[in-house]
């Protein structure tokens, strides 16, 4: 019989992600998210070809990247107030860590399986914020995949995106519980 880790277990059961807009300071300081990153990088990663890589985002950048989000939604004829909304998830950041997704050229290791590493950085990266005691939110949007926006704002090489956008600070308020999947639903046993 296994031993479990009853305190993990409950923090993965009950974990919820911080909605971004109730984030504010203080944010976790370089050595934090350095400790951060390192559980990040825990992450599945078959291969061991470490297809992902962080840019850390300080406030000043994502000032910036507001302006830039804000003018390259114009510029690609985006409804004005899902335009002005993204720009918005920046511009309230005072820090967010883009997790990058940069597949390696392998003949083992698919890209489907790279990308997917990706996404398990991130949500790591989430739970690991969660269990250090500060409020983390995933968010991507159109500025996650747009080539223009990734090579001139960010810098990106043209085999890269954003997996995500992990936002993180202090949490002002608490939030409320939302209904989750019925687990009978949506699994399927398969005994012989």
């Amino acid at each position: 019989m296994p031993t479990p880790n009853d305190a993990a277990l409950e923090f993965l059961l009950t974990r919820r992600s911080r909605p971004a807009k109730t984030l504010t300071d203080p944010v976790p300081g370089p050595d934090d998210v350095q400790t951060l990153l390192r559980a990040a990088a825990r992450s599945p990663d078959h291969g061991k070809l470490e297809p992902w890589r962080f840019m850390v985002l300080e406030a000043p950048a994502l000032q910036r990247m507001a302006l830039e989000a804000e003018q390259r939604g114009k510029s690609l004829g985006l409804d004005p107030d899902k335009n002005a909304k993204n720009a918005k998830m920046f511009a309230d950041a005072q820090l967010s860590v883009a997790v990058i997704s940069s597949p390696k050229p392998s003949e083992k290791i698919p890209q489907i399986e790279q990308t997917l590493s990706a996404g398990a950085v991130c949500l790591a990266l989430l739970n690991a914020a969660l269990a250090a005691g500060w409020g983390a939110n995933w968010l991507s949007g159109w500025t996650s995949t747009d080539r223009a926006f990734l090579k001139e704002v960010l810098g990106l090489a043209p085999h890269e995106f954003v997996a995500g956008y992990i936002h993180l600070g202090t949490e002002t308020s608490a939030p409320p519980e939302r209904p989750r999947p019925d687990i009978d639903a949506i699994t399927t046993w398969v005994r012989a």
